[in-house]
Formats: structure tokens, C-alpha cells, sequence
């Protein structure tokens, strides 16, 4: 039998109680009212209780996926309280870390949560456990820029660690059912993300969802609207197995139903729209990303290929750019991609 992947958990946000306890099991009373007088996070009000015990007549039965073969080992957060709280949900208490580049010692895995940052500060909380050759998950998103999600992956090459970093709508399974559905409508000439929300932290989810269901292959985006990356366009350019007309993401949608997101898909044939891609979904997500996760510690490789990553975080550079100076980028102008050796 496997020893579990012992786990070092950096920032103790709701995606920490959202990933944590489908791999380590933890108490979930404590997870439905932890300790706190003022919140710091929708975990501690029983946002992740009520997404995870869906059964009314067993309420303390976990119907989220649990994914074993993890141990939570340490976890630190600027706020010491938050990780003390998120400590005492689990069965197996982690220890709280004073400093953190801490969580990286004698552990198998570094696990950097991001709920609502925009990944600007990524690169400084990776690069420990990174130097001293420990495989790294960062959440979404891989960083702020493009310059610094190269920068992250050039250190993971260079050091020969693996290194992962997605979306939970990237690898929701009812998200990649949708793209399947795809060929009802023909040829797809448009596709439309709906939702997202007015910062970096939905935006990525925004354009992992189109990458999950149209594919990648970005050629150039277009952007418009009062708030940065309200309105974005993406164009694939001559290919044929993209939307010919591109895909728009419209994340200053307003309030969702429980933060969901919407997918429509044209052609020829008609119009198909998805179902509500939301907080009653996404266990499933990230309990796909957590195989994914495991996978990558056993074999020492990234399952995801790391133009993949980057790609999405040159999306929302070259988007940012095309806002300010109110023409269409080309993905090109901010990242130069590295040229794979002739075969």
C-alpha cells in the first residue's frame, strides 16, 4: 500500500476548506461552524458544509467525491487564527506553520489556495517549495501576469519539479459533457461564457471554462466594457475545429445562482445552452483536479501540458492590454512561446 502524499497547504481561504476535505477527512460539524466571531472567509459561515452533505436525512454524510491517498500535513496563512480554524475541522489536525515557507519541509506536495486573489503574489509563495524540489499545485490563477506564469514554469523546469495550476471549471465533468454536445449545432460558428464576475479570480475561471469546452489555441482577443475584462472576445483564428466566430465571455453578468455559469454553443443547427455550472457542481471539479494532483506526485510529471497554463493567464494579459488601447491583441504580443525542437 502507497504511503499518503503528505501535504503542505499554503493560505487557509475557502478553496483550502473547498479541496481539504476531500482529501483528508475532517470533522463536519466543525466545518459547518468553526470557531469565529467575525468571518474571515464564506467557509466559516458553512458555504463548504452546505455544498458538501446534500443528503437532508443523513446531514453529516459527505455527498461531495472523496479522494484518499493525501495527508494534510502543515498549513500557514498571514492570518494565523484562519489556519488555526481550518487546523481544528480536520481529524488529524495539520500543524500551523509560522512562516510560510515552512509548509514545504518534509512534505510530498505544496498546495497554494486562492479563492479571490488575482495570483500577483504566487510566484514569491511557490518559489521555496519549488528550490527545494517539491511537486506544487498553485490554484487559479497560475499568476497575474504572463510574464510571472513564465517565469513560474521556467523555475519548475529548472529545478525538475512538476508544477500544476487549474481552474475547477476546466476539469468539471459537466463542463467537458457539454463540449461532447457540441456537434448538435454543426459547425460552431459562436460560443458565449456567461459569468465570472469584475476580478481576476472569476475572469480565469471565465476563460478556463471556454478552453474546457471550445479548446485552446488562442489567436487574439478584444475587450470592452466600464470594468476590466468585463466583455472579452476570443478569436481562434483559421481553424477549423474552433468557433469560427470566436467566443465571448461576459463576466460583468451580475449575480449567478450560486455562482454559476452559463454555456452556449451556435451553428448552423441551432443553439444549445448548458446547465447551471455552479457551487452544487464543482466538488466534482476539484475532486478531478485532486486525481490529477495525486497522479502528478506518484509519476513526478505534470498531467497538463504547461502551455496550457500559460495560456490562460496570456488570455487575460493580452485582454487587459486590448482594453487600454481599444484594439485587438494577439496573444504573440505578450508571450513568446518556447519553440518545440524539430523531431
Amino acid at each position: 500500500m502507497m504511503k499518503p502524499i503528505r501535504v503542505g497547504m499554503i493560505r487557509c481561504d475557502t478553496h483550502a476548506a473547498y479541496f481539504g476535505p476531500q482529501f483528508a477527512r475532517c470533522d463536519p460539524l466543525k466545518l459547518r461552524a468553526p470557531r469565529r466571531s467575525e468571518p474571515a472567509h464564506s467557509w466559516m459561515q458553512g458555504a463548504c458544509f452546505l455544498y458538501f452533505h446534500l443528503d437532508c436525512y443523513h446531514p453529516l454524510r459527505m455527498t461531495a467525491p472523496f479522494v484518499g491517498g493525501f495527508k494534510l500535513a502543515k498549513v500557514w496563512d498571514k492570518d494565523r487564527q484562519a489556519a488555526e480554524i481550518l487546523a481544528e475541522t480536520f481529524l488529524s489536525p495539520p500543524k500551523v506553520c509560522d512562516e510560510a515557507d515552512q509548509v514545504s519541509d518534509d512534505v510530498d506536495l505544496v498546495f497554494i489556495n486562492d479563492c479571490n486573489g488575482d495570483g500577483s503574489d504566487h510566484l514569491a509563495l511557490a518559489r521555496p517549495g519549488i528550490e527545494k524540489r517539491v511537486a506544487t499545485f498553485i490554484d487559479k490563477p497560475l499568476a497575474y501576469d504572463v510574464a510571472d506564469a513564465v517565469r513560474i514554469v521556467a523555475l519548475a523546469k529548472k529545478r525538475s519539479v512538476p508544477l500544476l495550476s487549474l481552474s475547477i471549471l476546466n476539469r468539471l465533468p459537466q463542463a467537458r459533457d457539454f463540449g461532447r454536445r457540441l456537434p448538435e449545432v454543426g459547425a460552431v460558428a459562436f460560443g458565449v461564457v456567461n459569468g465570472g464576475g469584475r476580478s481576476m479570480a472569476g475572469h480565469i475561471h471565465a476563460i478556463s471554462l471556454a478552453q474546457a469546452v471550445f479548446g485552446n489555441g488562442v489567436e487574439s482577443v478584444e475587450a470592452m466594457g466600464e470594468q476590466e475584462l468585463g466583455f472579452v472576445h476570443l478569436n481562434y483564428g483559421q481553424r477549423k475545429d474552433r468557433p469560427s466566430s470566436g467566443v465571448m465571455l461576459n463576466c460583468d453578468a451580475g449575480p449567478t445562482w450560486h455562482g454559476a455559469f452559463y454555456v452556449t454553443a451556435s451553428g448552423g443547427r441551432g443553439t444549445i445552452l448548458s446547465g447551471a455550472l455552479g457551487d452544487f457542481a464543482y466538488p466534482d471539479g476539484s475532486a478531478a483536479i485532486l486525481r490529477l494532483i495525486k497522479k502528478m506526485v506518484r509519476t513526478q510529471a505534470s498531467p497538463v501540458p504547461y502551455d496550457d497554463m500559460i495560456e490562460n493567464i496570456a488570455v487575460a494579459t493580452a485582454a487587459r492590454k486590448a482594453q487600454r488601447a481599444g484594439r485587438p491583441v494577439r496573444l504573440s504580443e505578450v508571450w513568446q512561446r518556447e519553440r518545440k525542437p524539430a523531431s
